[in-house]
């Protein structure tokens, strides 16, 4: 059975590039043998992101990441059984939102910043699906 996790949270030391690059080369890394795809969106302090695969790889690996110091204010903002993946072409994609027009994320909140707290999880998901129309999304595919 296929779900999709969509998460917040809030790095507890300052991110860099080179921590950013370190999450995303693990992950990529890792992935394909646990059959997980997703998109990794982070901005200032707050990182969301999308996992999609089996209910066990995927609680698994929410498990870790909670687990994980360098994450705090862990929130869970979507949690759906899926028939099939939106961000398949994916081990780890990544959105750079300083990078992305703010008027994209405007359109899905009071202020042109990335808050997940302050909107529905339905809400994210619908910024992530443009972001992947817009082709916003920076990395190599699977």
């Amino acid at each position: 059975m296929l779900v999709r996790l969509l998460y917040a949270s809030r790095a507890t030391t300052p991110l860099s590039p080179e921590v950013i690059d370190s999450i995303l080369l693990a992950s990529r890394r890792h992935n394909p043998a646990l059959g997980i795809t997703g998109l990794l969106c982070h901005s200032g302090d707050i990182f969301m992101q999308v996992l999609e695969g089996g209910r066990q790889a995927v609680n698994e690996l929410y498990t870790r990441i909670s687990r994980d110091p360098r994450h705090g204010e862990i929130m869970l903002l979507q949690y759906d059984e899926i028939t099939e993946r939106r961000f398949a072409g994916w081990t780890m994609g990544q959105v750079n939102l300083a990078r992305v027009n703010p008027s994209i994320l405007l359109k899905y909140s009071e202020r042109p910043v990335l808050d997940p707290y302050a909107v529905p999880g339905a809400v994210s998901m619908a910024l992530l699906e443009e972001l992947i129309a817009t082709a916003s999304i920076i990395s190599r595919p699977c």
